[in-house]
């Protein structure tokens, strides 16, 4: 073997490794997804959907960090996001990307037992996550994918899932050790791709401010402070690398929930109330689904339930306070316990390692979405958007259709989102070249 052969040797297995190393983080994408835009699409604008979990509707106000203030004061402004119930983070992103209650798509929560398959769903769980089964509705970019629409994403909650056996054309499973600016170079290089394989819909998903407030609570204004500037910086980057494509790019940024403290005093230890012989617990902090066993009827055991009240409520499921609707769902089980505000449940094993790292304070979500420290961001900035628009509080239900009017795709029928509802905030402008 020359040396000049085994240098081309070398220099071809080195291009195959780093091939590898990244189609293994770039997941590979479903059959039926779009891989060319369509000539209708390649006419249509430019949406990039961004969640940053766990970002309170008051962070900006109290804060005012610099591109969130410009960004706003270019753009419109809802008073808050109303998340659905429970409002946790599966199942208001899922709420999100299909325009339905949890109750009707299927995500009841981070946690939860699925009667049809005999399974618990928990979204630590790399292969349910993945299951398309798990997730009814038809979310965003699928509908983007009908209307042969290429779309992207960057860890959105189900776009990792062959739900209706589709992903995104463009998409990366997760992984939370990958950085912000890693994140926003990848969307700012695929709104340069060719424009026939360019994404028209960008979902984007960062968890800084979920981070911090799990960790010290939202009234750790120091660190809440400090978190929020950080990941303002990395907006503002990508802020202006999409200006600088020159592309109609309409950008919404949303929130799932907000957060509220949580003394650890005030932890219930779910271990106290569990009887896995008559029933199981799903145990989602702000809620639990009780699931009781074939043998256990179901108004002798709600009757025991009750009488164990301490700091929580026992009710059954159609009568449980906070949903929008009564909920229908099966998956839910017939009772389910809800802490009293200012209460969560735990475990004993949790709670004692909290009690030895003298934590005292931690944040919560998931509670009845009345409560205003639940509620979220809504802020929209691009050609299709009023300039310095304010609008009051505003239901998540309702982003899905205001996505599909953005992409011009047609709202599918049986959702409970409702455009009326949002679409104050779109220029007459866009309203009239859309109809």
């Amino acid at each position: 073997m020359t040396k000049q052969y085994r240098n081309i040797t070398l220099i071809a297995m080195l291009g195959m490794f780093i091939l590898v190393s990244c189609s293994s983080r770039l997941a590979p994408t479903e059959q039926k997804a779009t891989a060319s835009n369509s000539e209708s699409a390649l006419n249509k604008p430019y949406v990039i959907l961004i969640s940053l979990d766990g970002f309170r509707w008051d962070y900006v106000n109290k804060y005012r960090p610099p591109n969130f203030i410009e960004f706003i004061s270019k753009g419109v402004e809802a008073e808050a996001l109303i998340p659905s119930y429970p409002s946790k983070t599966f199942p208001n992103h899922y709420t999100i990307a299909t325009g339905m209650y949890p109750d009707n798509h299927g995500i009841i929560g981070n946690i939860f037992y699925n009667y049809d398959k005999q399974v618990t769903y928990n979204i630590r769980n790399r292969k349910m996550a993945e299951d398309g089964n798990f997730y009814g509705g038809s979310p965003i970019w699928i509908e983007a994918n009908k209307a042969a629409m290429v779309t992207a994403s960057y860890f959105f909650v189900g776009t990792e899932a062959n739900i209706q056996g589709i992903t995104p054309t463009y998409y990366y499973k997760y992984d939370g050790s990958v950085k912000n600016k890693d994140r926003i170079a990848q969307a700012v290089q695929w709104l340069k791709m060719p424009a026939k394989k360019r994404p028209h819909l960008i979902t984007m998903y960062f968890s800084d401010m979920d981070d911090v407030g799990h960790s010290v609570g939202p009234s750790n204004e120091e660190q809440i402070k400090n978190k929020l500037l950080a990941l303002d910086k990395n907006l503002g980057d990508l802020f202006k690398g999409v200006a600088a494509t020159g592309l109609p790019v309409n950008i919404l940024i949303v929130s799932d929930h907000g957060m509220a403290d949580q003394s650890i005093e005030n932890l219930i230890p779910i271990d106290d109330i569990q009887n896995d012989s008559l029933f199981s617990t799903i145990n989602n902090g702000s809620i639990v689904n009780i699931h009781p066993k074939e043998t256990r009827d179901t108004n002798d055991l709600f009757e025991d339930l009750k009488r164990k009240e301490q700091h929580f409520k026992v009710y059954k499921t159609e009568d449980t306070p906070g949903f929008e609707k009564t909920p229908t769902n099966k998956d839910w089980g017939p009772i389910q316990l809800v802490p009293d505000l200012g209460y969560y449940f735990s475990t004993k094993k949790s709670i004692a390692e909290k009690i030895e790292k003298n934590i005292t304070t931690i944040g919560v979500h998931g509670f009845d979405t009345t409560y205003k420290d639940m509620h979220g961001i809504f802020y929209a900035k691009g050609p299709a958007f009023k300039n310095n628009y304010e609008i009051p509080a505003v239901k998540n239900i309702h982003i899905y259709p205001l996505m599909c009017k953005l992409l011009g795709l047609d709202i599918p029928e049986g959702i409970d989102g409702d455009l009326e509802q949002i679409k104050s905030v779109l220029t007459p402008f866009f309203n009239k070249e859309q109809d």
